[in-house]
């Protein structure tokens, strides 16, 4: 479901999100000066924080440390169902992290940047709105997208910059 299905937001429920990809973000600028790609996700029950990371694919050497990936690793052992919880991340899932999203049936789903080669949530598919699927959770997209995709674009125009032949 992309977010223009939805009825649209107040400004109480806007300032909310806002907050809280605020703190997303925070996540995402560790990962930046921990030279891993910047996406930061938090994660939220009945308005308080549960839990936070950022990708840690190169500090944990493993393509799967993606921040969504980490904080859903770690709630499982927790709770097995997610449907009360809203996970905030800077950046749309990939097909992995929508499949986690929706194994693990989280009630709500929010980021930030759109993803035009990778993401599943709106631009290259929407994995979350398959109908084949028994999981479907309600999406809100582009919540402060200009800053979360501003965050990777200088990233990227940094890495470039100190490794032309590596990017």
């Amino acid at each position: 479901m992309r977010s223009e299905s939805l009825p649209p937001l107040t400004k109480e429920e806007l300032l909310s999100h806002q907050y809280w990809m605020q703190l997303a973000l925070m996540q995402a600028q560790d990962a930046f000066q921990a030279d891993e790609i910047p996406v930061g996700a938090v994660l939220v029950k009945n308005n308080e924080l549960c839990l936070k990371n950022h990708n840690r694919t190169k500090e944990l050497n493993t393509p799967l440390a993606h921040a969504e990936m980490l904080i859903l690793n770690e709630i499982q052992a927790l709770e097995k169902y997610l449907y009360d919880y809203t996970l905030y991340i800077t950046l749309e899932p990939c097909l992995m992290c929508a499949g986690a999203i929706i194994l693990s049936k989280v009630g709500q789903l929010v980021f930030g940047a759109l993803d035009p080669k990778t993401g599943v949530c709106g631009s290259v598919y929407n994995v979350l709105c398959d109908r084949r699927f028994n999981h479907h959770p309600s999406v809100r997209s582009e919540i402060l997208a200009s800053e979360c995709g501003q965050i990777l674009k200088n990233f990227f125009l940094l890495k470039r910059k100190l490794e032309p032949d590596q990017v």
